[in-house]
């Protein structure tokens, strides 16, 4: 087996992930498609914990123009997470990956609390360790969520899952010459303006030296070709 240079990692995946051509709630085969990847990855031996959002069941945008609380509508995005993280989690166990799920809001009857110590200890027996719930707390998204949880459990890198092999200076579906990045500065990806993650996510991996790969989770050969050193989607360091 070729050396590894990721031994463990985060992957942060959209709700859209889950939501399959039409982006809106869960479906089975698209847990199953993601869940397949991601055994991939643990029987290479790599350490793996997983932040997703909740753009599939809920979008807290749509509350704020009606007028809803802020609070109101991240608080329920947080629980609409906890949904998508058993869904993965089923999937995982259906092919035989052991899993857990921690929330950042306790709800002890489907999922433990996060508690960091905890989660690397299940890292370290092997498990897959899926965060819920965000932060815990409301006006932070969970691009946010992710280089916290990765920053705490001493991730190597950030693998921001898209359906695009990378970052672009402008939306390659409508712009057939838009240009590939094949790495950025933190710095560059703020000035820029750059929808890989939001600034809060980018300025904390930038202040504690975490590297962001976005890549393309649906390409069979990016997600195993990034974690053996191949030049795959765009890095940000």
């Amino acid at each position: 087996m070729a050396e590894l240079k990721y031994n463990r990692i985060l992957l942060k995946l959209s709700g859209e992930a889950l939501g399959g051509e039409s982006g809106f709630g869960i479906n089975v085969h698209e847990a199953e498609s993601i869940a397949s990847r991601i055994k991939e990855v643990r029987e290479m031996g790599v350490d793996l914990a997983v932040v997703i959002g909740a753009g599939n069941l809920w979008r807290g945008k749509q509350g704020l123009e009606r007028g809803m609380d802020r609070s109101t509508a991240d608080y329920m995005g947080m629980l609409a997470t906890v949904m998508n993280a058993m869904a993965l989690m089923d999937a995982l166990e259906r092919q035989h990956v052991l899993t857990r799920v921690m929330t950042a809001i306790e709800m002890r009857a489907i999922a433990e609390p996060y508690i960091r110590r905890r989660a690397v200890r299940h890292l370290e027996k092997g498990r897959v360790v899926i965060f819920g719930a965000g932060t815990g707390n409301p006006f932070f998204s969970t691009d946010t969520a992710a280089a916290l949880r990765a920053t705490e459990i001493d991730a190597q890198v950030v693998i921001k899952a898209t359906k695009v092999d990378g970052v672009y200076d402008s939306d390659p579906k409508k712009n057939p010459n838009a240009k590939k990045f094949d790495q950025l500065e933190y710095i560059e990806v703020l000035n820029r303006r750059l929808e890989v993650m939001d600034s809060t996510a980018i300025s904390l991996c930038r202040e504690n030296n975490l590297p962001i790969l976005v890549l393309n989770l649906w390409d069979p050969k990016a997600l195993i070709g990034a974690l053996r050193g191949e030049a795959v989607g765009t890095l940000v360091k």
